[in-house]
């Protein structure tokens, strides 16, 4: 394994980690700034919406510089944005670092990706790609939960001290591992927009918004559901999240295993799942060992549909993947976004603390029928030209 992949997976996991652990800091962070919960969710709304711009933006920026140098820019940028979230003095500040933060995001696993395929042979990219993403896996396994007990254990501000270091690792990684990257052609932006004529592109991220969407709906106020609801100390969100962590493991394992075989079948169980597992969540939140339980069929089922929701937008935008591609990296954070802001809601509408999980039942379901439709649509569509296809032809 080449070293250069080592330092992508070392920037995965710090963007994995500052992404999630806020979740598990969330009482701290808002007893700290004296505001509501609802109100602190927003830190995960903000992050999401930066994902969501700074995705496709990045990634045409990307393209005027040599792909190793976007990708130590990038770094920097995530550790700036860490920084100022970690000595915010206010709730308004903590937020403009969150969003300064989230701008490196999807760029950085677009151009990573290219990189770390370019690194090794061509009967292994596909391994160098899963290199660089064990990162995200294991930041949700380890460094979440490790975060959260820092955060608890000696002040929130520490864990994002502690992140920014790893975005310096990271950066210097690059700097050192990461060969020179000939700079990229220009984009085409032309082109890549003729992936958008597709109806088919636009219900896949549609479903990945809908979908992922549901997970976050539940887990962005995990902790106050466990302490408040289910009983647990604040101490064992901890664990918890590693629960969360071990289930989206298991799931995107799961998921890019069958999304090769049966997508759109494997769509439909998963997002079904999904409906169910979050609907009954509202029961089983209150009892701590269905609690938990619970919490890892969340994260194995919602992370199940990562892998075939990514094919799928990949497969329908012939020609034209790559803006796409980035498009619907912000299309999971947008999904994000809008489940933890209608979490917020009902919980500030005095619903409790488990009404989020019937708003990502809901969303959940609204993907499964969006999946349904677009399987119908396609039966329909001529078997040589896929619905709304542009006929440009492919450049690798």
């Amino acid at each position: 394994m080449p070293l250069a992949l080592l330092a992508l997976a070392i920037g995965a996991f710090g963007i994995g980690a500052t992404e999630f652990v806020v979740m598990g800091l969330l009482p701290e962070i808002a007893g700290d700034y004296g505001v509501s919960i609802p109100t602190a969710g927003l830190l995960v709304t903000g992050y999401a919406i930066g994902v969501v711009i700074g995705a496709p933006l990045m990634t045409v920026l990307g393209t005027k510089i040599s792909r190793k140098t976007m990708l130590m820019l990038l770094m920097g940028l995530f550790t700036v944005g860490n920084l100022l979230s970690a000595m915010a003095p206010s709730f308004g500040v903590m937020l403009t670092g969150r969003i300064v933060a989230s701008l490196a995001h999807g760029a950085f696993f677009g151009i990573g990706s290219v990189v770390a395929a370019d690194l090794v042979a061509p009967d292994k990219k596909a391994g160098a790609i899963a290199t660089m993403f064990t990162g995200l896996t294991v930041a949700n396994i380890v460094g979440v939960p490790l975060g959260t007990f820092i955060g608890q254990a000696v002040g929130w501000r520490t864990t994002f001290v502690v992140v920014a270091a790893l975005g310096v690792v990271g950066l210097l990684g690059i700097a050192k591992l990461v060969p020179a990257m000939p700079r990229p052609e220009g984009a085409h932006l032309r082109r890549e927009l003729t992936a958008f004529r597709n109806p088919q592109v636009l219900l896949a991220m549609a479903m990945t918004v809908l979908g992922f969407g549901g997970v976050f709906a539940a887990i962005t106020y995990i902790a106050p559901m466990m302490t408040h609801v289910a009983g647990y100390s604040d101490g064992a969100v901890t664990w918890l999240l590693v629960l969360f962590g071990i289930g989206m493991f298991l799931g995107n394992l799961l998921g890019g295993r069958y999304a090769d075989r049966k997508l759109m079948p494997m769509l439909y169980g998963t997002l079904g799942g999904l409906a169910v597992v979050l609907a009954l969540f509202t029961l089983t939140a209150h009892t701590k060992i269905a609690a938990a339980v619970t919490i890892m069929l969340v994260g194995a089922l919602g992370f199940a549909t990562v892998p075939p929701l990514q094919k799928r937008v990949l497969d329908q935008a012939h020609g034209a993947p790559t803006l796409a591609s980035a498009v619907n990296i912000g299309a999971f954070n947008l999904g994000n976004a809008l489940a933890a802001w209608l979490g917020g809601i009902v919980i500030a509408a005095g619903l409790g603390y488990t009404a989020p999980n019937w708003v990502g039942a809901v969303l959940a379901a609204a993907a499964l029928l969006l999946a349904l439709w677009s399987a119908a649509l396609e039966r329909r569509a001529p078997a040589s030209e896929p619905v709304g296809a542009a006929p440009v032809p492919v450049h690798h």
